[in-house]
């Protein structure tokens, strides 16, 4: 048996867990107040010196038949304070923040390395190990979930992982939260009951066309701001809705697992086109992403790189009817129509934005100095202001027409 000492004061000690992706793992038990350290490794396996790449190579032949031996598993190694958190506790949250019923795998993660892990190494870790197991296969089977598969066996050649996996999703980037699990509690002390796993959203309710779906997890933080900054003021033409189920739609698929959340998918058809993951309060990160999917490659010119239509060629140059200019990618409106003038320039030009629509910033890319106009919501670039419109404001904001969009007030 591998024997590990505490890496922190002696009042401390060290379990080794497997939990599919050592990053989401590590980062949940580091939350857990009583934990002093959580360091990514590898653990349980024939080689007592292996690595990363060690470790993916000898996973391809076991799959391949090539060869037999015994794989490493990515696994954390949990240090903590048993006088402020107890072992119990440590694997009440391991239990719930993984799902330990699918063998060789988590989630999408496929292979030996990737299964579900208690390794100890004192009898009494190991009776707790197994009574933790079967007090959650209690509610696991309650809630329509198979037997347990985790591994609960004595630590055996642990190995540190490399450098840049560990705190993993702090580095890239620390706007997100690792997955979480089944979404069944652990039954408390005093209670039989479990939370019943999160609903799968189903495909028939949803735009097959073209749909954003945000997975989410509870008690992150990140979600609660991607919720505050961006849905809770959605414009845009695109579908999005939430879920706290780790898994795509019915009947759709995603191009690879999930690891943390928020992450953001786009769906056209059924299929992943697109994911944007972790969100730490960049808008103008967030809208580009999406504006690189729903906008054309004229538009993206205009919008990404500062371009400008050939005068009296772009959209809405004699659009007249009451309504609002919007942005693209947003939806926020950007122009009443009323404020819209003929300047003969060739561009839609305006005397007014609605208030905190836009902003402005120095342009010195042609050698002379201009204002540039941006939107507010997404950071796109729309065009220029000058000095020379009418009454009452006499500013003329020449905006590109391909990167409006009109909305008539009878559509509202």
């Amino acid at each position: 048996m591998t024997e590990l000492k505490p890496s922190q004061a002696p009042q401390t000690k060290v379990i080794v867990l497997g939990m599919g992706c050592f990053w989401g793992a590590e980062k949940r038990l580091s939350e857990l107040n009583g934990v002093t350290h959580v360091e990514s490794g590898y653990a349980g396996g024939d080689n007592p010196q292996a690595g990363y790449q060690d470790v993916l190579n000898l996973e391809k032949h076991i799959r391949s038949g090539q060869k037999t031996e015994r794989n490493h598993a990515e696994v954390i190694k949990v240090t903590y304070q048993p006088e402020t958190i107890s072992l119990e506790q440590v694997l009440i949250k391991f239990w719930e923040n993984h799902n330990p019923t699918q063998g060789n795998r988590q989630g999408n993660d496929i292979g030996t390395n990737y299964r579900s892990a208690i390794y100890y190494q004192t009898e009494d870790e190991k009776k707790i190990a197994e009574q933790t197991k079967a007090t959650y296969q209690a509610a696991l089977t309650k809630a329509g979930f198979p037997e347990i598969t985790t591994e609960i066996t004595s630590l055996k050649n642990y190995i540190t992982a490399e450098t840049y996996h560990q705190d993993y999703l702090k580095k890239n980037p620390n706007g997100y939260c690792g997955l979480g699990g089944t979404n069944v509690s652990y039954p408390s002390s005093n209670s039989n009951t479990h939370t019943p796993p999160a609903k799968q959203l189903e495909a028939k309710e949803l735009n097959n066309t073209r749909q954003l779906v945000v997975f989410e997890s509870k008690e992150c933080a990140y979600c609660q701001k991607f919720k505050k900054e961006i849905l809770n003021h959605w414009q845009s033409d695109a579908a999005i809705t939430t879920t706290l189920n780790a898994n795509p739609p019915k009947g759709w698929a995603l191009e690879k697992p999930l690891f943390a959340t928020p992450t953001i998918v786009l769906f056209e058809q059924g299929k992943e086109v697109s994911r944007y993951t972790g969100y730490n309060g960049d808008k103008a990160r967030f809208w580009k992403w999406l504006g690189q999917r729903l906008l054309t490659p004229e538009q993206r010119k205009i919008a990404f790189e500062e371009g400008t239509e050939r005068p009296f060629t772009g959209s809405h140059l004699d659009e007249t009817r009451p309504g609002y200019f919007v942005d693209p990618i947003t939806g926020a409106r950007l122009f009443r129509s009323d404020t819209k003038f003929k300047s003969g320039t060739g561009w839609p030009s305006f005397f007014n934005p609605v208030e905190g629509a836009i902003t402005t910033h120095v342009d010195k890319t042609l050698g002379v100095e201009r204002t540039e106009v941006r939107s507010a919501s997404s950071g796109i670039h729309l065009g220029h202001v000058f000095n020379d419109g009418p009454a009452p404001t006499f500013k003329r904001y020449c905006i590109n027409g391909n990167v409006l969009k009109f909305v008539a007030d009878e559509e509202e």
